[in-house]
């Protein structure tokens, strides 16, 4: 029995005892102890003075008594007002960090029996990934773990968006620009070699524009009429009727980009169970669009354009396919959802995309209830905030994005400079330096960008993610790098398994504590769909560590069985740290 079971037994036969009245258990609220009171738990008394018709204070006062005399393991209690305050004793907790230390896999949840889909990346195949995407990435993939150690079945996609005008873009200024230029002659890595296209297209289409105006072309107009996007829309028409001169430059230049974004996948330690291509779904899309036009769900304009008519629901008309017959994102998302929720038994399927697309998921679900499918319900838009710079937004058509492969070199080298400062790694051989330096970077990078709660927008500061004091993962990191350097001096001492019911001190109470509330956080980042409540108690639990070591000696300790002890306690911490990071895609060094 844990240990609000047992609080909670005790509060309901207390009650019962006391005033001989019948309380539903699930009425009785039970919670961790504020830090500012003395307890462990806390039982709120206001809602339950109603039914027993006693002063909270009273109520609380007596029951508080109740359970002193009749559960061994409480300690003691005070009452605030209508708050009852229970303190449990110090063996019970040893019982609670033997069960811990027992356990293989504490925190994980037994299987649910759920099957959920998580769609992250995402990209297209019109630039690098960049710094917005490592955020999606970095969420996707923590969310993953997370859900997996909750007991969910996960499989991991991505949808790579391989058509469409933006590629065309592209493609058209390769044809104009370097006819026969590739990445291996250029030595550009493949996904920069085509972004670099992308943006040399809107260079040329914005002088185009200007042209224009200057001979008196209004903008609106010069906008549309641009001679070189015109140019890419009739490259996306050939694309579609399968032009093959178009094929053939379309999967040459995808291939080099997807070559580049797998470099970019392993560095960031990340992979996916399934990838999917807009190129293979989006007649899927239109399928059903035109299944939907046929059976009324839908209207067709003068124009040949298809539309949905949402306004019943409180929002406007959607297009789903253009006069020409193309089709548009919301086409090959229908597409995508029907085919996945067919081919897999989904209880619910999360898309990790930006807080920009909120409408449009809006509008994907509204759209697949009309047409009758009812697992539109289990689909959840994990919306997220921005990564802005301390100079502003970033644009993919301006070039002004922070590339994610220069980010990682950035990262990197400023975690060799921190490192190399320290002057502790000169017994390493260059290679296990250069290993070190890319744990502590991508550590830093993960966590500054796993730690913010995803709706919130984030202000990234590559100097600031790699301090290793404060809220940071070099700081998560070094703390497990410190454990394991006092395990490795106390291994010959056959500390494992030693609980010996020595006493502890109110540190290790608290640390004891934090311990045994991990799988509870599991379970809360889960039901939030957010992988920063792991996070933010993995610091917790460091930064708890980190007061303990400064106030407690361990391996000067002379009562061989405290001693033990609190190895086994600080090895505990470590697998825990290690664990709960792991999710979210960062290694803990064993030596920093």
């Amino acid at each position: 029995m844990n240990i609000e079971e047992l609080l909670l037994e005790g509060l309901e036969k207390g009650i019962k005892s006391i005033y001989t009245t019948e309380i539903e258990r699930s009425s009785i609220q039970l919670q961790i102890t504020r830090k500012e009171f003395e307890g462990d738990y806390t039982a709120l008394i206001f809602p339950l003075a109603k039914s027993i018709k006693r002063a909270p204070e009273e109520i609380a006062q007596k029951i508080g008594e109740y359970l002193l005399e009749y559960l061994p393991q409480v300690k003691s209690f005070n009452v605030v007002k209508g708050f009852l305050n229970i303190s449990m004793n110090d063996s019970y907790w040893l019982s609670i960090l033997k069960m811990i230390v027992a356990s293989n896999s504490w925190g994980e949840h037994p299987s649910t029996g759920r099957e959920v889909m998580v769609e992250f990346s995402s990209p297209n195949t019109n630039k690098p990934l960049h710094l917005g995407h490592i955020r999606n990435i970095l969420l996707g993939w923590s969310l993953s773990n997370l859900l997996e150690a909750n007991g969910d079945k996960v499989v991991k996609v991505n949808l790579v968006n391989d058509r469409g005008i933006h590629i065309c873009k592209s493609m058209v200024a390769k044809k104009l620009l370097g006819p026969n230029d590739t990445p291996q002659k250029s030595d550009i890595k493949g996904d920069h070699f085509v972004g670099k296209y992308y943006v040399a297209f809107n260079d040329l289409y914005k002088k185009e524009i200007e042209k224009e105006v200057a001979r008196g072309v209004e903008r609106e107009v010069a906008e549309i009429e641009a001679p070189i996007l015109k140019e890419a829309q009739e490259m996306l028409r050939k694309w579609e009727r399968g032009e093959s001169e178009t094929i053939d430059l379309w999967r040459e230049m995808n291939g080099w980009v997807y070559e580049g974004f797998d470099t970019t996948y392993r560095r960031l330690g990340v992979s996916f169970d399934q990838i999917y291509y807009e190129s293979n779904t989006y007649l899927l899309g239109k399928e059903l669009v035109e299944q939907g036009l046929k059976r009324g769900l839908f209207e067709q304009r003068e124009d040949h354009s298809i539309w949905c008519d949402l306004s019943d629901d409180g929002l406007d008309n959607k297009l789903l396919l253009r006069s020409d017959g193309t089709s548009v994102y919301i086409t090959q998302d229908l597409g995508t959802a029907h085919q996945r929720f067919t081919q897999y038994n989904l209880d619910e399927h999360i898309y990790v995309v930006g807080n920009e697309q909120i409408y449009h998921f809006q509008v994907l679900k509204l759209i697949l209830k009309k047409m009758g499918f009812e697992w539109a319900n289990s689909i959840y838009h994990m919306s997220y905030g921005m990564v802005e710079l301390p100079d502003g937004k970033m644009k993919s058509r301006e070039g002004t994005v922070v590339d994610a492969d220069d980010l990682i070199d950035k990262m990197v080298a400023t975690a060799a400079q921190s490192s190399n400062q320290s002057g502790k790694l000169s017994d390493m051989d260059s290679l296990e330096r250069e290993q070190l330096f890319s744990t502590i970077a991508l550590g830093a990078l993960k966590y500054f960008i796993i730690k913010v709660d995803p709706k919130k927008t984030i202000l990234f500061n590559p100097e600031e993610s790699i301090d290793f004091n404060g809220n940071t993962g070099p700081f998560i990191q070094y703390t497990h790098a410190r454990i394991k350097s006092i395990l490795r001096r106390g291994e010959g001492l056959g500390y494992r398994g030693k609980l010996d019911s020595s006493p502890i001190n109110n540190r290790e109470r608290e640390i004891i504590k934090l311990l045994y509330n991990y799988p509870q956080k599991i379970k809360e980042g889960a039901a939030g769909h957010s992988p920063a409540v792991i996070a933010n108690y993995c610091y917790d639990l460091a930064k708890e560590f980190n007061q303990y070591y400064h106030e407690t000696s361990i391996l000067g300790e002379s009562d061989r069985g405290i001693l033990l002890q609190r190895l086994q306690l600080i090895e505990t911490i470590a697998l825990v740290l290690s664990n709960g990071m792991k999710i979210l895609g960062i290694e803990l060094p064993e030596r920093m």
